[in-house]
């Protein structure tokens, strides 16, 4: 399984296309803006499409949902908890700024430890709740796309609606951190880091 970055928006957020070496089948996973860069690192690297997925339901990370869904034509899949924050914006004036789309419902919800296939790969789903109620994190092949749950040095924001910095403790602490610490780790903004790094240097974590 292997990973492509797409940084897009005014905020930077980091959009990946995970896909599966032999079958070039591909996980869209956080279309947060910019949907011609992501079309077009898609063909340029001829990947197959076969979902989208959101971390979370924060604008930034779902704003191209629908130009995707549009495009491709794939199902649509995140957390229980936050599909509520799909279709309508709650965030009018972060949506205008980033040119969001309002977008459409989910077609599937993600639970804890679901395993999606993509190709002959495998992203199992972990539910990282802190950051939103339905923060999920996405295990890899020897990576961890974890949302906004944790970043370089770094972790996010819990004074959002629905966030809980005890929730991301623990979250931290239960399901990121008994990772391998050569687990590399793909943020939803920022550069990349690894949990043996974090574990280390990141001042949130204790």
């Amino acid at each position: 399984m292997k990973y492509k970055e797409v940084v897009v928006g005014a905020l930077e957020t980091n959009c990946y296309l995970v896909y599966c070496e032999e079958t070039l089948q591909c996980a869209v996973v956080d279309p947060g803006a910019e949907p011609e860069r992501i079309f077009l690192e898609i063909a340029e690297a001829e990947l197959k499409p076969v979902v989208i997925i959101n971390t979370h339901g924060h604008v930034d990370h779902i704003g191209a949902n629908r130009d995707m869904k549009d495009h491709f034509g794939v199902p649509l899949y995140i957390h229980a908890a936050d599909s509520p924050m799909l279709g309508k914006s709650q965030q009018l004036e972060l949506s205008l700024f980033l040119g969001a789309k309002d977008s459409p419902p989910a077609d599937h919800l993600m639970s804890d430890g679901e395993e999606i296939k993509i190709g002959n790969s495998v992203l199992r789903v972990l539910h990282t709740p802190g950051h939103s109620p339905g923060s999920v994190s996405l295990l890899g092949d020897g990576f961890l796309l974890s949302g906004d749950t944790l970043f370089f040095e770094g972790v996010g924001r819990t004074d959002l609606p629905g966030g809980s910095q005890k929730q991301l403790e623990q979250s931290l602490r239960e399901k990121v951190m008994t990772l391998p610490d050569e687990t590399v780790i793909l943020p939803g903004h920022g550069p990349l880091t690894s949990v043996g790094q974090e574990r280390v240097n990141n001042p949130f974590i204790t």
